[in-house]
């Protein structure tokens, strides 16, 4: 997977639901079950990655006097 799509949470979730949809159907070769479910795993892995980034950007962002300040990270 290139950087930019690692980076691409919307999209690698998208590609995660249409493996699980494979994965379920039941009308795949174990085979190919055995890679689409290695292949899912990398991208559940990219996408609690930045969910977890993301997690931490919020925790940084605070209220001071009645606004809304980012700590840099």
């Amino acid at each position: 997977m290139s950087k930019e799509k690692d980076n691409n949470f919307e999209a690698n979730l998208k590609k995660l639901e249409g493996i699980v949809d494979k994965l379920e159907s039941g009308e795949i070769a174990l085979e190919e079950s055995v890679k689409l479910y290695e292949e899912g795993m990398k991208i559940k892995k990219l996408c609690d990655k930045k969910l977890k980034d993301i997690e931490m950007q919020i925790k940084k962002i605070k209220i001071e006097d009645n606004k809304v300040v980012k700590e840099d990270l």
